[in-house]
């Protein structure tokens, strides 16, 4: 290529070659599209020939000799057989076809006459190419001799030859040694065949004699199998040897031998063989005992590729290498000696082209240089001919020959020619054809004008302009907007005449021009380019890791120019192989919408997926990885190892871990005798091992499985091992969780676990219970029983023993036990607590402490203490009643507790006691205490009456549970409207505790009111009941008064309502005072909801326990102005004690208390919180 023109234009040189043709041959085609154009003479080419050796076997019809060939004028044919003329045409028996010069042998009569070495010649007036040589060769029908054979015989041990001598014919050959009834020869280390087909002995056996002794030849090409004269071998008896001797070196020492070579003789063999070809080396040899063969390369080991065969007897390296070259040595021995034979190996080569000549198109007055060289081993020689002929037949003043190359001094188109180079060696010779055109021919473009290209912004388009020309045409490319050439770094110009642009732009969207110019003319042709959008996949599928039998889906969105729309295709691969969605193997795949689903995911859909967009001028494409996950497979090969009898080694080959790495190996056994088909967990390994020692009890019969682990779940078991019955012996371990428990006074139970059954380890499992008082000098007591408890009887109550027990079988004893330490049977405690106190810390909790019962006097395991107190009377109250009994449990050695829960104002008194595993002991003598004055409760009824424009009235009743005396209400109120906002907070004092009524005067007219209200003590002011009332309208009020209040009927109605609303009040007080045993929420659900009862639509008032939205403007006035006065410790100051609930709802266990203190005002339930 050169370069020429004003600086920053591109220029190119360039010719359109295009060289195809048979082996052998370089042809120079001019393009069909140059040849409709103009009309051009071309030299001849061989386009097919024969192959260099044809076979005539005799199963086939007929033989062809091809020879085809091309050029302008149509090429004539010739043939020579042997180096002389052969006219197909005058051979009555051959059919020859017209303009061809294959002719065809057909397979009849007599073919040796056909038999040579043929050459085709094809001719017209420009030149002759020829073939190259083709060898006809007639098999002759392989046979064996007709000879007598007489008996071979040897004495027993000497070795043996026998002769096969197959007759030669079309390889491979194939030799088998068999007796008459086709039996093979049974063939080892002291008697094998040889390459050459000869049957060895390397020492004679009397069982080797026969007379049936057949060599059989194959010719599997010609499908002929031939059979040599049968032959007879006589081994007499010496009397010295037996069969085994030869092999066991236990043969007489008279008849000893070391190792002879019956093949190959001598001592070094030189072997030739071609590059690419089958060495095989072979050492056969004789002795007693029967010597082994061993094979060396000297200097070097021998290479990866050989292979010893036939007993070691031959080395076999295919496709034999340059490298293999060199000194192989064969060592035949026995404990006699040894013989060596060493091997030469040459590796040689036919000839093959280092630079084979190739067809030119030259310009008349240029000087053409013809190479042509070759290598191979022995170094080939090469000969030039031209059409056909000798140089020195062909003379000519401007050519110069030389070793490798001729030289044509300004040649003229009288010189076109076909050359031809031939190399040879004695493993071959090859030949090629080369085309030598001396004209000149102006430019002429291929191709077409005004094609229009596609190309995508971004990436690359070649526009074509393929040219043939003589001398070369130089061609440039320019754009219609421009007068000037294509330059910079994104246009590149090859040497076909094509110009590439890198990186595409809008901007270069256009006409192109491509002209072609040489010394005989130019031509010039246009090239239209367009630019698209790129295909852009924006959604690509994502690499999955997914569960076998699931479904699979990955999506695939594309953006791409919308001129294509119709022209878009989407398709998936799977591993780089196109999914055809409509075949029946691909039923599990579905596409829609872009997503590729693959339903029940199996091992055989997991690979790579790839997605790919195209459009008319490119593709995109994006991919994926389907990893596909299970549990693992179930391991192989399953191996018992180190059997010990208490231990056995347990191999495996791990299963497929189906791309989830194994974590763990769980090992399994099966006791046959005593569980079968049970599989017990019996260990578990990390997923790193493939093998355990796992320990055995004895007397078992076990077998193992082993199942894998990974992140899925846990794989199928493997197939079980074979059975391993370990031995009896005794016990390994004696009883575990051994409890002694004494239920009755003069009693001590023993209970144990069982050992379970394979952990006997023998027949007669019993167990030896031995016990002796703990700190005394007496004996041990042994029972010996088989069940897993024993009682001891007559026991002192509640003293030490030492206890120990131990398993046996009739095999022995389990290891010596450990003693364990356990007291015989309790008895209640004889003392209660003394000294006991009562400390008041609040208004609910009392302070108890006590001293601490003597150990003596526990008679069992200390539990720890009970107290139980309950309520006499309220202060208020004159009389007194046994209230309910509450207790409180303290486990542990302690001797004080926290009494939480108590009522303010009361009198109570308290007991305590101890207790042990047995029972309670007696309570200690009861003590009176009293609690401070609290707050009240909640007043038990609020009602809103006679309501007004601007007044209402309330009335109430005072709490049930006044917890001191009372000193008056509180009485609270603000206006709320149904809004969020809510008017100020009004507070009324009413100091007279008896009072149960009050008017509110100065109210707004219909407008809703909340009132709250609660009663009082010198502590301060307890929950608030609220009532919310709605004013009325003057007109309503009035026509209420003037029509209902004045009947009769209504004025009855009303008394009978509050003598019922009295009722009520008597049986909550009369039943709040009983004392029965109710929890605190029963107690409470005896007291309804008063204040709805008595409601009344005419006094659009209602009344609520609670308030469940906290009223803003309220919030600041009850949390600071009116929070009871109450002590109000919660049980959370004490909270350092265990407490629990009896059923009865009692306290039992140390109390722990709640750190948070209970509300001091009950805005939402008027039920009271034990």
């Amino acid at each position: 290529m050169r370069w020429c023109g004003r600086p920053g234009v591109a220029l190119f040189l360039g010719v359109v070659l295009c060289f195809s043709g048979t082996p052998g041959s370089s042809t120079l085609d001019i393009p069909l599209e140059v040849l409709s154009l103009i009309n051009i003479e071309q030299l001849p080419t061989i386009t097919a020939q024969s192959l260099n050796t044809v076979i005539a076997f005799p199963f086939d019809e007929s033989y062809s000799m091809t020879c085809e060939a091309k050029g302008n004028p149509e090429p004539k044919f010739q043939w020579t057989k042997n180096g002389q003329e052969f006219d197909p045409y005058q051979e009555p028996r051959l059919l020859a076809e017209d303009d061809s010069g294959t002719f065809v042998i057909p397979n009849s009569g007599n073919l040796t006459e056909f038999q040579g070495i043929y050459r085709c010649y094809a001719s017209n007036k420009l030149g002759t190419a020829i073939s190259e040589e083709i060898k006809f060769v007639v098999p002759h029908v392989p046979k064996f001799p007709k000879e007598k054979i007489d008996p071979i015989v040897v004495e027993e041990g000497q070795p043996v030859t026998l002769k096969c001598n197959p007759p030669k014919g079309i390889p491979p050959l194939q030799i088998y040694w068999m007796t008459i009834g086709l039996q093979h020869i049974e063939q080892d280390e002291r008697v094998s065949m040889g390459l050459n087909g000869n049957l060895y002995f390397a020492n004679a056996l009397q069982r080797d004699s026969r007379r049936d002794y057949c060599c059989f030849a194959s010719f599997p090409r010609i499908r002929t199998i031939v059979q040599k004269t049968a032959m007879s071998l006589v081994v007499k008896s010496t009397g010295l040897m037996s069969d085994s001797a030869s092999d066991s070196g236990l043969a007489n020492s008279i008849l000893k031998s070391k190792p002879s070579l019956l093949s190959p003789s001598g001592v070094q063999t030189y072997t030739h063989l071609v590059k690419g070809e089958e060495l095989l080396l072979e050492c056969i040899a004789a002795g007693i005992p029967t010597p082994k063969v061993e094979w060396v390369k000297v200097g070097h080991g021998l290479p990866d590729r050989a292979i010893v065969e036939n007993h070691g007897k031959v080395l076999n390296i295919q496709k034999v290498q340059q490298e293999d070259e060199g000194q192989y040595k064969c060592k035949a021995k026995n404990s006699y000696g040894e013989a060596v034979h060493s091997f030469h190996v040459i590796v040689e080569e036919p000839p093959q082209w280092d630079a084979k000549p190739e067809s030119q198109l030259s310009m008349i007055g240029s000087d053409v240089l013809i190479k042509c060289s070759a290598y191979g081993n022995p170094k080939p020689t090469v000969s030039w001919m031209v059409n056909g002929l000798p140089l020195n037949e062909v003379p000519a003043t401007n050519r110069k020959v030389f070793d490798d190359k001729i030289i044509l001094h300004k040649a003229s188109s009288s010189d076109s020619a076909a050359y031809q180079c031939e190399a040879s060696n004695k493993h071959g010779t090859i030949l090629a054809n080369a085309n030598i055109m001396i004209m000149n021919l102006p430019p002429v473009i291929v191709t077409e004008d005004s094609l229009q290209y596609l190309a995508v912004e971004g990436k690359s388009v070649i526009l074509h302009c393929k040219t043939f020309s003589s001398p070369p045409s130089i061609i440039t490319w320019s754009k219609e907007d421009s007068a000037d050439f294509v330059e910079g770094p994104r246009f590149h110009l090859h040497e076909n005449g094509s110009l590439e642009i890198s990186a595409v732009e809008e901007e270069d969207m256009g006409e192109f021009s491509c002209i072609a110019k040489n010394v005989e003319g130019l031509s010039a042709i246009t090239a239209i380019l367009e630019i698209k959008d790129p295909t852009r996949i924006v959604d690509p599928p994502l690499d999955l890791r997914i569960l076998i039998g699931t479904t699979a889906q990955f999506a695939c969105q594309a953006e791409f120019d919308q001129s294509f729309n119709h022209a878009m295709e989407t398709f998936w691969l799977k591993d780089g192989v196109v999914i055809a969605l409509n075949e029946t193997e691909n039923m599990g795949y579905l596409v829609d919408d872009g997503i590729l689903q693959i339903a029940n995911v199996s091992y055989s859909n997991q690979g790579r997926y790839s997605c790919v967009v195209r459009s008319p001028v490119d593709q995109d494409i994006a991919s994926a990885q389907l990893i596909v996950l299970d549990v693992p497979d179930a391991p192989e090969d399953l191996m018992l190892s180190e059997l010990s009898g208490k231990s056995v080694k347990l191999k495996w080959i791990p299963g497929d871990d189906h791309n989830s790495s194994t974590t763990e190996f769980v090992i399994e056994f099966e006791e046959s005798q005593r569980e079968p088909g049970i599989w017990r967990e019996a260990q578990r390994v990390p997923g790193s091992h493939t093998s355990a020692t796992l320990k055995l009890h004895g007397h078992a019969d076990y077998r193992f499985r082993v199942s894998g682990v990974n992140d899925v779940g846990t794989g199928r078991p493997s197939e079980p091992s074979e059975n391993y019955k370990t031995p009896a012996r005794a016990p390994d371990k004696n009883p575990e969780n051994i409890k002694i428990e004494g239920h009755l006074p003069h009693e001590m139970d023993i209970n144990w676990e069982a050992l379970a059954p394979i952990e006997h380890n023998g027949p007669g499992l019993e167990y030896k219970v031995s016990y002796q008082r703990q700190g005394s000098d007496e004996d041990w007591q042994e029972h010996m029983v088989k069940r897993h408890s024993f009682v001891v009887t007559d026991t002192p109550t509640f003293v030490p023993y030492e206890i120990k027990i131990q398993a046996r079988n009739h095999k022995g004893w389990a290891p010596e036990p450990r003693i364990l330490t356990g007291y015989s049977g309790e008895d209640f405690p004889s003392a209660a607590p003394d000294d006991v106190a009562v400390e008041v810390l609040n208004n609910t909790l009392v302070k108890v402490s006590w001293m601490r019962v003597h150990k003596d006097k526990l008679h069992g395991h200390l539990g720890g203490y009970r107290v139980n107190w309950w309520r006499l009377r309220g202060l208020l109250a004159s009389k007194k009643s046994h209230g309910e009994k509450h207790t409180l449990t303290f486990p542990g050695d302690r001797n004080n507790a926290m009494v939480p829960g108590l009522r303010p104002f009361s009198e109570y008194s308290l007991i305590v006691m101890v207790f042990n595993g047995r029972g309670n002991g007696p309570g200690s003598h009861p003590v009176t205490f009293r609690t401070p004055e609290g707050v009240p409760d909640q007043v038990s009824v609020l009602r809103s009456t006679d309501i007004q424009k601007r007044s209402v009235s309330l009335t109430w009743s005072p709490p049930i549970e006044p917890n001191g005396v009372l000193t008056g209400y509180l009485l609270q109120y603000q206006l709320i409207n149904d809004t969020e906002e809510v008017g100020p907070l009004l507070s009324v004092n009413i100091s007279d505790p008896d009072t149960n009524k009050w008017l509110l005067q100065d109210l707004e007219a219909l407008s809703k009111y909340k009132f709250y209200l609660r009663a009082c003590t010198r502590l301060g002011c307890g929950p608030a009941a609220s009532e919310e009332c709605t004013t009325t309208p003057e007109a309503r009020l009035a026509s209420i008064h003037g029509g209902v209040s004045t009947q009769g009927w209504f004025i009855g109605l009303m008394c009978a309502v509050a003598l019922l609303t009295l009722i009520v009040l008597i049986a909550c007080f009369v039943n709040r005072n009983k004392g029965g045993k109710y929890s605190v929420k029963e107690k409470e659900d005896l007291h309804p909801d008063v204040e709805s009862q008595g409601m009344n639509e005419d006094t659009f008032c209602e009344y609520s326990d609670n308030d469940e939205k906290p009223l803003k403007g309220s919030l600041h006035s009850t949390s600071g102005d009116i929070k009871p006065a109450d002590s109000g410790e919660s049980l959370a100051d004490y909270g350092d004690e265990e407490a629990q609930f009896n059923e009865d709802g009692s306290f039992i266990g140390e109390y722990t208390g709640r750190k948070e203190k209970p509300p001091t005002e009950n805005k939402g339930n008027s039920q009271s919180t034990a």
